[in-house]
């Protein structure tokens, strides 16, 4: 592999993916495997978006979408803010991708020089430093912890300014740890990013899985440098759809399509067809059921994990996951992590995948598989923790 590039050598392995192959691997050797690793719910896509994307095909809905995407979903996204946010937005400023991940590429594509320094949490999302790295930029890690809500502070930010950052990447929800942003925080960062010229990028794919308070957008902040990913993945139960967006500034967006035009062309044109019925009041009205059945398992998951010894401080407020921290039974959580799927058959991930800080005490339960599995997960991992 003498080809290879160089920057491949910085591009470090997704674990929780080796993690989910040994368990499918292992249940094809006959073991039954509880699936708290990877983020993906268990409740398949509403039947009103899957049959519009069967009569899609049907129609021969089957050809190449304008780049930025399909002018009737824009118009479905910019009324959906309206109606969920009261806010107007542009859809010119609607950028359709393939994935939550094509809109990340798409905005650090546009933004980053080479060299160029990025403002990221420790912990957080694995996907977003190799994203940076690939195009050259350098992560500035900040850990956050359960004190400061998993978010950074303004102290911790003023604290890289030294390093002169063009970008800061924050999430609401947040993965691993399940944090969300007040409407409070967010125009805090966005007075700081502008103060110092930074622009402010927020991870929104969690968006409308939030437990303890309304849903809200960083977009309701008055920031001219502000990007806001989201997706259709989490909320709207559309992973292998592959379709997500993102709202960018309109001075960006000719550049925007310009990229996409040569990395992808355009997102898959039956997905974006089904999730026209993603914004209608009968979806709707599911989706926000089975978020009630997430904070149901979360309310469960919290207090049984803590009395078998992990250490879980806060509550999570959004998401499906908690971040447990368990160095009363490790200080190697990817070995815990293999160990339990060995022994007892229960798949999770180890910290190592979303950072440095603190990484090898902790791991990410995914609350995404029902109730009595859960249940039984728990049974398991009493039998093998004491």
């Amino acid at each position: 592999m003498s080809n290879m590039a160089q920057h491949m050598s910085a591009i470090s392995p997704f674990h929780v993916m080796d993690i989910l192959a040994r368990a499918k691997q292992r249940e094809e050797e006959g073991h039954d495997i509880i699936h708290m690793e990877v983020g993906e719910p268990d409740f398949s896509t509403p039947p009103n978006i899957v049959e519009a994307g069967i009569q899609a095909l049907h129609r021969g809905y089957t050809r190449y979408t304008p780049a930025t995407g399909l002018p009737a979903l824009k118009q479905a996204i910019s009324d959906y803010y309206q109606r969920r946010y009261r806010l107007e937005i542009n859809p010119q400023r609607i950028v359709i991708t393939p994935g939550a991940s094509g809109a990340l590429q798409l905005v650090l594509s546009v933004l980053l020089n080479r060299g160029d320094n990025v403002i990221l949490t420790d912990p957080g999302y694995p996907c977003n430093r190799n994203f940076v790295r690939l195009l050259g930029g350098e992560s500035v890690p900040v850990a956050v912890t359960a004190n400061g809500g998993f978010q950074p502070s303004l102290a911790d930010l003023d604290t890289t300014l030294s390093q002169q950052p063009k970008a800061l990447l924050l999430a609401s929800p947040a993965n691993p740890t399940g944090s969300v942003l007040s409407v409070s925080q967010v125009q805090e960062y966005s007075r700081w990013s502008q103060q110092h010229a930074v622009s402010l990028i927020v991870d929104e794919i969690y968006q409308g899985l939030e437990f303890n308070a309304p849903s809200h957008t960083a977009l309701a902040a008055d920031h001219e440098e502000l990007f806001v990913i989201n997706s259709f993945s989490k909320y709207f139960g559309m992973t292998g759809w592959r379709l997500g967006w993102l709202v960018a500034p309109l001075a960006y967006v000719d550049a925007l399509e310009r990229l996409a035009q040569n990395l992808f062309l355009a997102a898959p044109t039956m997905a974006q067809y089904a999730a026209l019925q993603a914004f209608s009041v009968e979806t709707l009205a599911l989706l926000d059921e089975r978020c009630q059945q997430l904070k149901a398992r979360r309310d469960y998951l919290i207090p049984a994990l803590q009395s078998l010894g992990f250490g879980i401080p806060q509550s999570p407020q959004g998401a499906f996951y908690l971040y447990a921290d368990c160095h009363r039974f490790t200080s190697d959580s990817l070995s815990f992590c293999q160990q339990l799927l060995t022994e007892v058959g229960v798949a999770i991930t180890p910290g190592k995948d979303f950072g440095q800080h603190e990484a090898h005490t902790h791991c990410r339960f995914a609350y995404t598989a029902p109730m009595d599995r859960l249940q039984e997960a728990v049974a398991r991992l009493s039998r093998v923790l004491g």
